[in-house]
């Protein structure tokens, strides 16, 4: 696994992409909506090699980044990781005794497949584990 993102909530994407478009000097790549989700992302490169930085709103009142931001506030989301065959990930993760929150992978941000690790099985991160779409997809 090489970590891909780091994903980041917050309740006002544009704010959040200003802030950090200031910070790094420059804009994000990449925005996108993942309905299936319900949620709006930007991604910002950082300097070390592929790895980046995701911003996640929620598009409306409803939906787990919703749910997140009420409980918890603005802040660190979740850690993913890019994998070259997702579901053969999957089902080693499994049998590892991690908590998947889903038995297929769905499409994500970024061109990717994604399936997400309940928290309680991570020390109290949510994890993600992603493939890039058309790789072994």
């Amino acid at each position: 696994m090489r970590l891909d993102h780091i994903g980041i909530a917050v309740a006002d994407l544009e704010a959040a992409d200003e802030l950090l478009a200031r910070l790094l000097g420059r804009a994000p790549y990449k925005r996108e909506t993942v309905s299936d989700q319900n949620v709006s992302t930007s991604f910002f490169t950082a300097e070390a090699e592929n790895a980046k930085i995701e911003f996640v709103a929620p598009l409306q009142a409803a939906g787990a980044v919703h749910k997140f931001l009420e409980k918890r506030g603005p802040g660190l989301h979740h850690l993913a990781f890019e994998v070259d065959d997702i579901r053969a990930e999957m089902t080693r993760l499994a049998a590892d005794g991690f908590e998947l929150l889903q038995s297929e992978p769905s499409p994500g941000a970024d061109n990717k497949l994604v399936c997400f690790l309940h928290p309680r099985s991570t020390n109290g991160v949510l994890v993600e584990i992603c493939q890039s779409i058309g790789s072994h997809d």
